[in-house]
């Protein structure tokens, strides 16, 4: 049974790993950064700021969930 914990929180902390790398690289920066490279239907329908503000969130939930991922592996493999 620990080892289908083990084995389920790592892959949801490599999914949530390449989902926040992802979503920074989305993220517009002083240049526009990668967001510019899907601009135009997409922007157009959820307006520019809309956008960035929801990537942000998502980032930020990404982030939580493997922060938590990392300690709860920590914790599984130290005992």
């Amino acid at each position: 049974m620990r080892s289908v914990i083990t084995v389920t929180t790592i892959i949801v902390n490599v999914l949530s790993m390449i989902g926040l790398i992802v979503g920074v690289l989305l993220h517009s920066g002083r240049g526009g950064g990668l967001s510019d490279m899907f601009g135009g239907g997409g922007a157009a329908a959820l307006g520019s700021a809309s956008a960035e503000r929801n990537l942000s969130r998502i980032t930020t939930v990404l982030a939580l969930v493997w922060l938590l991922t990392v300690t709860a592996l920590g914790i599984l493999l130290s005992q």
